[in-house]
């Protein structure tokens, strides 16, 4: 495996900083930074849900890790004025999960999904009458005693997230009446985010030290608030009282990451498809082997910034690096 330096693509690491990230979380769909369009119409949607004093429509929110879909749920949760429960998509292996679940919700509670794709079949099918018609079947008594009885729900919200739509089935996609995609945030609003966080833990820092931060945060908020919390522990090492750009050059290059984001696997990933496979195109399966990784973690967390960053193409015959790719690592092509 390669050797990773966890601040980047370790994301189930999370629960580690679960406390801290709650700290962070905005409250309110005006205080949640970027992603204007999903707000925009987020917001119009709430709105007239509360106007009729309804449920808001299910909710599906998807895109890469790290952009804040969870808490965008949480303040989806919080302009409706609603409880939310929170679960996930591997949480729920038995149907008796799920209906124990949804037959504990109140009327206009919120119910979480996370990583909702990877929900069992028959599990995700108890949901398909939950969402359109608020009850659900349920089997009680053994063998020949077994009997089904219908149980109604109290009305609620589903709110379900998800890195891969295209694992989502047909039948459980079309019953979300809201789908917002949450994209990768620029530069200018990973800066705004950064200096908000430094203001909770009460440790400025200048805009340049920001922006070298947010540079560098492959454009997703989690990245970048974890990057602040690790140049915030070299400031307080080095008795600091404010971050400034010098401090974050530092910390960058003690944890390997480059001026664009890159760790040391990344930039393996890239010198590996320029050296070994000579910049022709190659498939997901051979990389992976020649750098020992999975190709599925390649594809799901290494892919999607690097050919954000122009750094790699996709075509019919394969991957293959782009010009960037070359300058960036100073090869010839």
């Amino acid at each position: 495996m390669l050797e990773r330096e966890s601040i980047v693509h370790d994301l189930k690491d999370e629960e580690k900083e679960d406390e801290e990230e709650i700290s962070l979380r905005p409250l309110k769909l005006n205080d949640y930074l970027g992603q204007t369009e999903a707000k925009k119409t987020l917001s119009i949607f709430i709105k007239a849900a509360l106007e009729r004093s309804e449920s808001l429509d299910h909710v599906l929110l998807y895109g890469p890790p790290g952009l804040g879909k969870t808490t965008l749920a949480h303040v989806i949760a919080n302009e409706l004025g609603a409880n939310i429960r929170m679960t996930s998509g591997a949480a729920l292996a038995r149907v008796g999960d799920l209906a124990s679940i949804l037959s504990s919700l109140q009327a206009g509670d919120v119910l979480f999904i996370d990583e909702i794709h990877r929900m069992p079949k028959t599990v995700e099918e108890i949901l398909y009458s939950a969402m359109e018609d608020f009850t659900i079947s349920v089997v009680v008594g053994r063998d020949a005693d077994a009997r089904s009885i219908d149980v109604t729900l109290k009305p609620f919200t589903l709110i379900g997230a998800t890195t891969k739509p295209g694992d989502l089935s047909e039948p459980l996609r079309d019953r979300f009446g809201i789908v917002a995609k949450l994209n990768f945030y620029s530069i200018q609003e990973l800066s705004e985010i950064i200096q908000r966080t430094s203001r909770v833990y009460h440790m400025p820092l200048t805009q340049d030290a920001s922006n070298a931060i947010a540079s560098r945060s492959r454009g997703t908020p989690r990245i970048a608030n974890r990057f602040y919390r690790r140049v915030r522990d070299f400031a307080s090492f080095q008795k600091k009282s404010t971050i400034d750009l010098p401090l974050v050059l530092s910390t960058m290059d003690a944890l390997g990451i480059d001026g664009l984001g890159l760790d040391d696997s990344d930039r393996k990933i890239l010198e590996t498809m320029i050296d070994r496979f000579s910049g022709k195109p190659v498939g997901v399966n051979s990389i992976a082997a020649a750098v020992g990784e999975d190709a599925q973690n390649i594809l799901d967390v290494y892919e999607p910034y690097l050919i954000q960053s122009g750094l790699i193409d996709r075509t019919a015959r394969g991957r293959v690096p782009t010009k960037l790719a070359y300058q960036h690592l100073g090869k010839q092509e």
